[in-house]
């Protein structure tokens, strides 16, 4: 009864991220997402606690952005407000020159793909999991969509194929045809080998997409466009990791503290899991 009731509660809840009347409807995505001095708070104790403290970043069409900083720096966050999980408390997030408030919430999260750590299966064939949400999507699309997450021969390799029926959680990489992809520490909970799969689907991912990443491991971003370092709700620097090994600041300190001297020299020759 405890449960049903919590169960209940949740059902009724409202969310709070609310579509204006005459919303418009995104066609598509044509290159530029822009933070303009973002900002989020919430009220805790009678009291407005602020995540973000006004952060500015451009993104265009076909760039990597990589977000790194200490837990609680307000990476995620960030990267929540674009779908709109939940709404900026000042300043705007733009989507090609639209206010994503201004816009409807299928067109808006329709251009968007959200890979992260916690992943979830449902104990149904491998077909239908991958085409969770679209019922009617064509085989060939859905074995596309298997080779480009380099799950294909694994696949083949079931007792029944695409039709094998998989038991509850796991891990799978979502994104279809979005042109929006963010990975939130999509890698952190793997071991290296592991990741190093991972990795190699995640290039086929983003290739011709924008994309956000958050991680932790820095030798998963390096080769990001570019890097923003977060630290308290705010950037503190921004450029390509060897403009910040350069700059010898927050980055340079967190990437020299991962890797030993033998490690950051494999690394860097790109011998190492970079």
């Amino acid at each position: 009864m405890i449960a049903s009731e919590e169960i209940f509660k949740f059902i009724d809840a409202q969310d709070e991220v609310v579509e204006r009347k005459k919303a418009i409807a995104l066609k598509g995505f044509a290159g530029l997402i822009e933070f303009r001095d973002a900002r989020f708070g919430y009220e805790t104790d009678g009291e407005t606690k602020e995540v973000l403290h006004g952060v500015s970043l451009t993104v265009h069409r076909g760039e990597v952005v990589a977000l790194v900083g200490p837990s609680g720096a307000g990476k995620s966050t960030l990267v929540n407000l674009l779908p709109r999980f939940f709404d900026v408390t000042g300043g705007a997030i733009l989507l090609d020159d639209h206010d994503v408030r201004d816009l409807t919430l299928v067109s808006l999260r329709k251009q968007i793909g959200k890979v992260t750590q916690e992943t979830v299966l449902f104990n149904d064939t491998v077909r239908n999991n991958i085409a969770y949400g679209q019922p009617d999507v064509p085989m060939a699309r859905i074995v596309a969509a298997a080779k480009a997450a380099l799950a294909h021969d694994f696949i083949e390799q079931l007792p029944h194929g695409y039709d094998s029926v998989i038991g509850e959680r796991g891990a799978r990489l979502s994104g279809g045809e979005r042109p929006i992809l963010i990975l939130d520490e999509a890698t952190s909970s793997l071991d290296t080998e592991s990741e190093a799969a991972v990795q190699a689907a995640l290039a086929n991912l983003m290739q011709g997409r924008t994309v956000l990443v958050i991680a932790h491991r820095l030798s998963t971003v390096r080769r990001a466009d570019r890097i923003a370092v977060m630290e308290e709700g705010q950037i503190t620097e921004l450029g390509s990791h060897e403009e910040l090994i350069a700059l010898g600041g927050t980055y340079s300190r967190l990437y020299h503290l991962q890797f030993g001297e033998g490690d950051l020299a494999l690394v860097e020759a790109g011998e190492g899991t970079a």
